[in-house]
């Protein structure tokens, strides 16, 4: 199994816009963050976790050219404006692309998004647009995706929910307020483990550095990597101050599990 991160980033982005910072003006290749998305590969097939707006140029930067599903975390603009580029990883004989996620989210999705779910709504000729089927995914049931075994849990992101995954060893939890005691019994044995963490203080929507840190503990993963990061957390610092077996993720960065 391999995870590759393709965006590590808050919803932001870094650099971030008008901002002269020491991690925004940083020459460390690892302080460039793309909003946060993922691809999974394990049995054969490959998985897409998001799809951030920097989808394209993520994509075309780990060499990743198709993908069998996409799983969506929930529906905030950082994690779903790359829908559009679902174009060129679906349709014109590579057929439908199925997606999943939360109930709630893919609803407010087929509304927001509706030239791709419309059955009603045809391209223009010459034209195109995302073709895909949905499947809404039920909080700790287990679904064979793609012949992947997922388990969908669910957290708390302030007054939203979203959706985590597991992969056998591997889960991958971003934008969580929360891990409670049930996901975490959920979530032992783990290999690696996947982790949301925005500043150092808190924060009412997402686990903060230290929350990250005592909740990759209880969980008990061999390694956790930290994404959903800032620009209040530079690479190399946070890196420094981090203990043993836990360390921020970066863009690009292959993790073989």
């Amino acid at each position: 199994m391999r995870l590759t991160f393709l965006g590590t980033g808050t919803s932001f982005g870094i650099p971030q816009i008008g901002c002269s910072c020491a991690v925004c003006r940083s020459t460390d290749l690892r302080d460039r963050r793309n909003r946060s998305g993922a691809v999974v590969e394990a049995g054969g097939a490959t998985l897409l976790i998001d799809t951030p707006p920097e989808l394209r140029l993520a994509m075309l930067a780990a060499g990743i050219r198709a993908v069998d599903a996409v799983l969506y975390t929930h529906d905030h603009a950082d994690h779903v404006h790359g829908i559009d580029d679902l174009r060129a990883l679906s349709g014109k004989g590579r057929g439908q692309l199925p997606i999943y996620g939360p109930a709630g989210a893919l609803r407010r999705m087929r509304q927001r998004f509706d030239y791709i779910f419309d059955p009603l709504a045809r391209p223009i000729p010459g034209s195109s647009r995302p073709d895909v089927t949905t499947t809404a995914l039920e909080p700790g049931v287990e679904a064979a995706i793609a012949g992947v075994v997922v388990l969908p849990l669910q957290f708390s992101h302030g007054p939203t929910t979203v959706l985590g995954y597991r992969f056998g060893p591997l889960a991958y939890l971003t934008d969580v307020r929360e891990v409670p005691g049930p996901a975490r019994a959920a979530l032992r044995g783990l290999e690696v483990l996947v982790l949301n963490a925005l500043f150092h203080r808190p924060h009412p929507t997402h686990l903060s550095v230290p929350e990250a840190v005592e909740t990759a503990r209880a969980i008990g993963a061999r390694r956790t990597y930290l994404t959903h990061l800032t620009h209040e957390t530079g690479h190399a610092a946070l890196l420094a101050e981090l203990p043993p077996g836990i360390e921020p993720a970066y863009d690009g960065l292959v993790v073989e599990v």
